[in-house]
């Protein structure tokens, strides 16, 4: 008889010390479920610290999402950050690798870093964080990808809208009005886009998903950024824009405030300004095919309640509306 259950039902914390177990690792018994959705994380107490680390971070990738080839140019990466005094968190290496396999699942184990969200209303704060982002992109550009994809209209707009539509993921009094503002959009994306590459926007190596939650921030070290998992190349502005909030005024004061910083290390070009609102509206459908993607997850059923009703589609439409308008204002300056 098959097992119906979703892979990570079977993730129980004797599983989850049984597997650091297996590479050289014993917990204490202390563990804490760490908050994401995307992957399972772990905070394990060692009876014994490794490299100086007396608590880890046990990461259990979601299954089928990255091949162990793109898992293991993640945490190169990490590495080459770390060896640039980046203050990126990357991964250990018990028994000589970063990356384990254990009861299905593939797994990582890193040093655990304090922190908390930073002040985004600080300029001081915002200008730290620019010049480790500019650091991080110096680190970045030196060579490419070769197995992690790009953040691309095709794959982070194209593909999750056709998904939606093929898997009757939008109510169907709802999914025409939606379709409509979704290829009207696009179409607006792929313009943006087409102009960026005209004027000679240059691609490069990415944290990927900058957001408040990914940077751990202590008064005395500044930033640790953390959770590289959405690595992937595209402009370098795709890691500024997800720190700018509240008004236009607002996200104005911010921005100035990080490339103040950015540009004491490296050179930002003003053209990637025109992408960040076309950036803003792929991750709205994407962010929406994740969640129908992911629902056969216990998780997302209980976390997200919301999700996939005519009222959740409405709401998308309006917020399609607004990027639609915010496509076609001039991009914010700093």
């Amino acid at each position: 008889m098959s097992d119906t259950r979703h892979p990570y039902e079977v993730l129980t914390p004797d599983v989850v010390l049984d597997a650091l177990a297996s590479v050289g690792l014993y917990g204490d018994g202390r563990l804490l479920g760490l908050s994401s959705y995307e992957n399972r994380v772990y905070q394990v107490h060692l009876e014994d610290p490794f490299e100086g680390a007396a608590i880890v971070v046990a990461k259990f990738y979601r299954p089928n999402r990255w091949s162990d080839e793109q898992i293991a140019e993640e945490h190169a990466f990490a590495a080459e950050l770390q060896q640039a005094e980046v203050p990126a968190v990357a991964p250990l290496a018990p028994q000589g690798s970063t990356l384990h396999h254990h009861a299905g699942f593939s797994f990582s184990v890193s040093p655990r870093r304090g922190g908390r969200p930073p002040e985004l209303d600080d300029g001081a704060v915002l200008e730290w964080i620019g010049r480790y982002l500019a650091r991080l992109h110096i680190v970045g550009g030196k060579r490419p990808f070769t197995l992690r994809p790009a953040l691309d209209v095709a794959s982070f707009g194209e593909e999750p809208r056709d998904w939606l539509l093929a898997h009757d993921g939008i109510p169907l009094d709802v999914q025409g009005e939606w379709a409509r503002h979704c290829e009207t959009a696009l179409a607006q994306i792929r313009t943006a886009f087409a102009a960026a590459k005209d004027a000679g926007v240059r691609h490069l190596r990415l944290h990927g998903d900058v957001h408040p939650g990914n940077i751990l921030w202590t008064p005395d070290a500044g930033p640790h950024f953390v959770d590289l998992d959405d690595a992937r190349t595209g402009p370098a502005v795709q890691d500024l824009w997800m720190l700018l909030s509240g008004e236009r005024v607002q996200r104005q004061r911010q921005l100035g405030g990080l490339l103040d910083g950015y540009e004491q290390m490296r050179e930002f070009d003003r053209n990637e300004l025109a992408l960040i609102e076309p950036l803003r509206t792929q991750r709205l459908i994407h962010y929406s095919a994740w969640l129908a993607r992911r629902w056969d997850d216990p998780a997302f059923p209980r976390a997200f309640p919301w999700f996939g009703t005519s009222d959740y589609w409405r709401g998308q439409v309006q917020m399609l509306e607004e990027q639609i308008e915010a496509m076609e204002e001039p991009p914010v300056v700093a």
